[in-house]
C-alpha cells in the first residue's frame, strides 16, 4: 500500500506516540495484594464482578482443553495495565473492551495492555482465548485427572492453573461455566444449572453437549468446581426444600448412597448450630482419584471416592469429615478470608464442627485435652494460628497444618470456656450472618467476640491466636502441652 505525505505524517505521529506510551511503562512485571503467605497472589486495581468461562473437552483428560475466560471487572485506579493471575496454559488472544490488547507474561501472571487506559471507576470487559492445561505437577492443584474424566481442586493458590482470574480469596465475583463435552459425559458446575444445550448435524460437534452452571452468590476462585465425568446425578431435597445434588461414579450409586442420604440430616444439623445454609444448592462430588483430601468447593464439596468405599474408617469418622466440609459452606466460603493468614478462621470452625458432630464417638473434651498437649509442638513447626509460616519450598499446600485444624479449634474451645457457651453460640450465628457472601478477618472476628461478650477480648486472642506458646486453659488449669510434661520430668 502506498501512503500520500499527509498519511505518512499522521502514521509516524501515531508511532512515535505509541514509543512515547511504551517508554513510560514499566517492563511487565508479575503484581500481588501482598498477601503475607503468598505475596503475588490476587492484583490491584481492579474488583472482579463476575467470570464466565467456556471450556471445550475432548474426551481425553490429557489433552488441553479449549477456552475463553470473560472478565467483567471494575477499576479501582486508572490502568494502563491489567494483571491477571494465569500460569498453566496458552494464551492465544485478549480483548479489552471489545478491542484487541497486547498481553505477555511475568511470573505466573498474565499482562495485558489495553489499547486505551480503563479509566477508575470505569468497566473492564475482559475476554481471553486460552488453554487449561490438565497435566503437569498435581501437588500444586488445579485439575484433578479422575477415572473417567476432570474434576477442580484449586486451594490454595491454584484456580489460575485453570482459568485468568484474579486468584485471591479477597475478591469474589459470580461464576458462569459454560462447558462443552462429549455426550457420554456429565458435567456439574457450582451454582444452578440451566437445561443442557445437544448439538445437531453430522459433524464431529454433533456428539457433543453443552452445560450451563450459574452462581447466585460471589464465589472465590479457590472454590471453583467443575467436573467432567460419566456420572450419575442425585437429587434429593434439604431443609426449606433446598435442592440437594450429588455427583458420583454411574458405578457406584448403590454402594454410596448409605453415605449420600445422610446430607439433608447434616445440613439441618449445622442449621441448628450456625443458621440457614447460605447457597442455593448443596451436594457431595465424589472422585475416583487420589488427592489426599476432601475439598470445600463451593455448593458441591469434593471427596475422594475411598472415604466412602474403604473399610477401614469407621463410620462416625467419614460422618464427621462431610460435615467438615459442609461446615466449610457457611465458614470459609460464604465468609472468606481476607488474606490467607486468616486461614484459622475456615480450618478452625469446620474441624470445630467436625469435632462436636463426633462428640458421642470420640469426645470433645478429649480431643482438645490431646490438642492441646500439641500445641505447642504445632506452634513451633507452623506457627500461630493467625500467623502462620509460609508454604515450604515447591508444596503450597504444606500452609495446611495440624495447627489450623485441631490447634485452631482449640482457640475456638478456649473461647467458649472464657465467655460462655450461650455467648459463643451467638458469636458464631453472628460472624455467618453480618459477614454473609462477603469477607472478613481475624480483627473483625476479635472485634464481634468482644462486643458480644461485652469486654476486650482483645488480650486474650493476642496470647491464643499470636502467641509462640500455648497459654493456659480457662476452667483447665491442670491442662498442659507436652513439652512443658516432658521438662518437668526432666
Amino acid at each position: 500500500m502506498l501512503l500520500t505525505s499527509r498519511r505518512l505524517r499522521a502514521a509516524l505521529l501515531a508511532a512515535a506516540s505509541v514509543s512515547l506510551v511504551g517508554a513510560v511503562l514499566p517492563p511487565p512485571a508479575p503484581l500481588g495484594i501482598g498477601d503475607p503467605l503468598f505475596p503475588y497472589l490476587g492484583n490491584p486495581g481492579y474488583d472482579v464482578l463476575s467470570y464466565d468461562i467456556a471450556l471445550t473437552y475432548s474426551g481425553d483428560n490429557s489433552k488441553p482443553l479449549d477456552a475463553v475466560t470473560k472478565i467483567e471487572a471494575r477499576a479501582t485506579d486508572d490502568l494502563d495495565r491489567l494483571n491477571l493471575d494465569f500460569a498453566h496454559g496458552t494464551v492465544r488472544s485478549v480483548e479489552v473492551n471489545g478491542a484487541p490488547a497486547a498481553f505477555s507474561t511475568a511470573g505466573e501472571d498474565l499482562v495485558v495492555t489495553p489499547a486505551r487506559k480503563v479509566q477508575e471507576g470505569r468497566r473492564a470487559h475482559l475476554t481471553v482465548r486460552h488453554t487449561s492445561n490438565p497435566l503437569g505437577n498435581t501437588a500444586d492443584g488445579g485439575w484433578v485427572r479422575t477415572g473417567d474424566g476432570l474434576a477442580m481442586a484449586n486451594q490454595a493458590d491454584a484456580a489460575h492453573r485453570v482459568f485468568p482470574c484474579n486468584d485471591h480469596p479477597s475478591d469474589k465475583a459470580y461464576f458462569t461455566f459454560r462447558v462443552t463435552a462429549p455426550k457420554d459425559r456429565t458435567v456439574v458446575a457450582n451454582g444452578l444449572p440451566a437445561a443442557p444445550r445437544r448439538a445437531k448435524g453430522r459433524s464431529a460437534a454433533a456428539n457433543t453437549t453443552t452445560w450451563t452452571y450459574r452462581t447466585r452468590h460471589p464465589m472465590a476462585t479457590e472454590l471453583a468446581q467443575v467436573s467432567i465425568g460419566k456420572s450419575a446425578v442425585l437429587h434429593r431435597t434439604g431443609p426449606h426444600g433446598l435442592p440437594v445434588r450429588d455427583v458420583v461414579p454411574a458405578a457406584d450409586v448403590k454402594v454410596l448412597e448409605p453415605w449420600l442420604k445422610k446430607t439433608p440430616e447434616h445440613l439441618r444439623w449445622m442449621e441448628e448450630r450456625v443458621g440457614r445454609y447460605p447457597f442455593e444448592t448443596y451436594g457431595v462430588l465424589v472422585a475416583d482419584a487420589s488427592t489426599g483430601f476432601a475439598l470445600e468447593t463451593q455448593t458441591l464439596s469434593l471427596f475422594e471416592r475411598s472415604l466412602f468405599t474403604h473399610t477401614g474408617y469407621p463410620r462416625w469418622y467419614v460422618d464427621s469429615i462431610m460435615v467438615h466440609e459442609l461446615a466449610h459452606q457457611w465458614f470459609g466460603n460464604s465468609v472468606s478470608p481476607r488474606s490467607w493468614s486468616d486461614l484459622w478462621l475456615n480450618e478452625g470452625h469446620a474441624t470445630w464442627y467436625e469435632a462436636l458432630y463426633a462428640d458421642g464417638h470420640r469426645p470433645l473434651e478429649r480431643r482438645m485435652k490431646d490438642a492441646y498437649s500439641r500445641s505447642d509442638a504445632w506452634r513451633s513447626a507452623g506457627g500461630p494460628p493467625a500467623a502462620p509460616k509460609q508454604a515450604e519450598p515447591g508444596r503450597k499446600i504444606s500452609i495446611f497444618r495440624p495447627v489450623v485444624y485441631d490447634g485452631s479449634a482449640l482457640v475456638l474451645y478456649a473461647l467458649r470456656q472464657e465467655i460462655g457457651a450461650a455467648a459463643f453460640e451467638e458469636v458464631e450465628r453472628r460472624w455467618v450472618s453480618e459477614h454473609r457472601d462477603s469477607v472478613a478477618a481475624t480483627e473483625d472476628f476479635v472485634k464481634l467476640a468482644s462486643d458480644v461478650s461485652g469486654r476486650d477480648l482483645s488480650g486474650f486472642f493476642q496470647q491464643w491466636l499470636y502467641a509462640k506458646k500455648t497459654p493456659p486453659m480457662p476452667g483447665r488449669p491442670e491442662w498442659r502441652s507436652a513439652a512443658v510434661a516432658s521438662a518437668g520430668k526432666g
